[in-house]
């Protein structure tokens, strides 16, 4: 990944781009004033540094059925290597859990897990997070109400 000096037609494309992906690239030409031709080709170069990594659609967690969001701290009886990689390669299959943490600090991992119901989140505790490789301790932390969540960055 290149090293980009950004100015602010840069930061006033990514700020445009992350409230709104779906803009072409002549409305994001006309935001930040550029024209069509000279936009295309600052994105492409934010692309190409690895600054822009990509995009995606966000999904309503309550319209998809899963309501409930859990942050679940996870202690493993070994922080070496290889017990951190099994851990990790165990997560990432796991469609549950959108978000996992290294933390440095009393647990090793952070977990936001989503799910439907306290039934729910307890056959994802019990039948999937105490199996996982290595756990020792699962405490879980459920949310009352979101009060903020973004995927915008401050550039």
């Amino acid at each position: 990944m290149q090293t980009i000096d950004l100015d602010a037609r840069d930061r006033a494309i990514l700020r445009a781009l992350q409230s709104n992906g779906r803009l072409t690239n002549s409305e994001l030409a006309d935001r930040v004033g550029l024209s069509p031709s000279a936009c295309l080709r600052r994105v492409r170069l934010l692309e190409e540094s690895g600054l822009i990594a990509g995009y995606a659609m966000i999904l309503n967690q309550r319209a998809c059925g899963l309501p409930g969001t859990a942050f679940i701290f996870i202690t493993l009886d070994q922080q070496g290597r290889q017990a951190l990689d099994a851990f990790e390669e165990a997560i990432r299959a796991i469609p549950e859990i959108p978000e996992c943490h290294l933390l440095a600090g009393q647990s090793d991992y952070m977990i936001r897990v989503v799910y439907r119901d306290a039934a729910d989140l307890e056959r994802i505790h019990t039948d999937i997070l105490t199996r996982l490789p290595g756990v020792v301790r699962v405490n879980s932390t459920m949310t009352l109400r979101e009060v903020k969540r973004t995927t915008e960055l401050p550039v």
